[in-house]
């Protein structure tokens, strides 16, 4: 755990800090192909980890040695990948954003120099990238420290449990994340990692 931002969260929010020592989140490593990884997302979107991890590891055998790139995916048809367990209207989005690389519409590197919001606003221009996903996007493929998705169903839940609430709304949601920034996408970890916990 960052000694910084459990620091943080012991003068800043006795809830969080008692969640964060109860529990175990690993370093995160950015990923070696953005592309690969916004692919994946858009795969995973509304799934099990398990059934995820699954469909996508068909999806790579369509490709050679599983090297999957956007001149190659959008050579495949779209009953081949539906086979993996993909919808059509998740092949239409990834092939979308294949195109869009292909043709030098987007280049992902080139959102690591650019401010958080920026990001967002930039990748939702692609079709079936909405802000939750860029948020995810945010957190796990560009490492950014300080990313809170506030209309994620799982934070919301973890609010809901742990701050003893009846309900919550975005107004709350945003006013209790405030006191976790910089540190908010740690505490956002830590929050869906206490949903595994009885």
């Amino acid at each position: 755990m960052n000694k910084k931002a459990l620091e943080h969260f012991k003068k800043n929010d006795p809830v969080l800090y008692k969640l964060a020592l109860s529990v175990e989140i690993s370093e995160l490593i950015s990923p070696p192909d953005y592309f690969v990884d916004m692919v994946e997302s858009i795969i995973s979107q509304q799934l099990s980890i398990k059934a995820s991890d699954t469909i996508f590891a068909r999806f790579k055998f369509l490709f050679p040695e599983g090297k999957i790139v956007p001149e190659l995916l959008l050579k495949i048809p779209d009953k081949k990948i539906r086979t993996c367990g993909i919808s059509y209207s998740k092949i239409s989005y990834i092939k979308g954003i294949a195109e869009a690389l292909v043709k030098k519409q987007i280049d992902f590197k080139k959102l690591v120099e650019l401010p958080d919001e920026e990001v967002i606003k930039e990748l939702v221009k692609l079709k079936g990238v909405g802000r939750w996903t860029a948020e995810m996007f945010l957190m796990f493929t560009l490492l950014r420290d300080d990313i809170f998705s506030a209309g994620d169903l799982g934070l919301r839940n973890a609010i809901l449990k742990h701050y003893k609430l009846k309900r919550v709304d975005e107004k709350k949601v945003l006013k209790i994340s405030s006191k976790w920034s910089p540190h908010r996408t740690i505490a956002s970890r830590i929050l869906w990692k206490s949903l595994d916990t009885k």
